[in-house]
């Protein structure tokens, strides 16, 4: 398939399953994109980290690095150690998550379509010919030099705006506002060190009760809540790096559903490839 000129989608109508699609990063919002993809019958293969991070690891498909598999809402990702377990992935009608570069899996992929979704908030080296589209989440990426696509991830009004040309906004720094709780729900590690989970995903907590330690220094909860995010146990994580999240909010099930965010940025993501 030859470069798509003037930023126009692909059209695939009723072609879905000849479409494949790499997405860089399975956190929970690539987890989101991929989920959508994969509902609407397009071939899917996720690029992780040999050790992810994901806070989020409930309903990132990133978790299937270190678990082997893990499903959200019904889909499946299982780890592949090689390129012919892909292919048994893929028709089994899963999504096959795999570490390896982005040059080696184009190679072996031939994408129609890459995605970052990093959310890295800077340009690590991606440029809009190393496939036939390209599509970039979220700030740090210019439209229609870097990607042919950019996709509005700051909520509000334009999140999930699909951008032909220019930059998405700016990374504020500030979560949506829950409650009226907004910075306050990020847990950041104090300390470089390894963490050391008290409480997970799913618990409840009340304010100031440790959550965690990063080796000998501990982690409160801001206020009342659900834990929604919280990597893994005995992880190395670094100093300011967000290791979890607190929603004041009772409602467990939000702990194991993808956010509206991700579904709206998923949906994006389907519109700009033609879906």
């Amino acid at each position: 398939m030859s470069k798509i000129k003037d930023n126009k989608p692909l059209n695939y109508q009723g072609l879905s399953k000849n479409i494949s699609v790499i997405i860089k990063g399975g956190g929970d919002v690539a987890s989101g994109v991929a989920y959508n993809l994969y509902k609407a019958k397009i071939k899917v293969l996720i690029l992780e980290k040999d050790n992810p991070l994901a806070v989020r690891r409930k309903v990132s498909f990133a978790q299937a690095v270190i678990d082997g598999k893990t499903t959200i809402e019904g889909v499946t990702s299982i780890f592949a150690n090689n390129y012919k377990k892909v292919e048994q992935i893929l028709s089994d009608n899963n999504i096959p998550v795999i570490t390896d570069t982005l040059s080696s899996a184009i190679n072996f992929f031939k994408p129609n379509v890459v995605i970052d979704a990093t959310i890295a908030k800077k340009n690590f080296g991606l440029t809009k010919e190393i496939a036939p589209f390209v599509i970039a989440l979220g700030p740090g990426f210019e439209a229609g030099k870097d990607a042919d696509i950019v996709i509005e991830t700051n909520r509000g009004e334009n999140l999930g705006k699909i951008i032909r040309k220019g930059f998405a906004s700016a990374n504020t720094g500030i979560p949506a506002t829950v409650m009226g709780y907004t910075k306050e729900r990020v847990l950041r590690s104090p300390k470089s060190g390894i963490i050391k989970n008290i409480f997970d995903i799913g618990d409840y907590v009340k304010k100031g009760d440790i959550i965690c330690y990063v080796d000998n220094a501990e982690v409160k909860a801001p206020f009342n809540g659900v834990i929604r995010g919280l990597i893994m146990n005995n992880r190395q994580v670094f100093i300011g790096l967000k290791i979890g999240d607190v929603n004041p909010e009772s409602d467990k099930q939000t702990c194991y559903t993808i956010s509206d965010k991700a579904h709206i940025i998923g949906k994006a993501a389907l519109k700009a490839i033609g879906g």
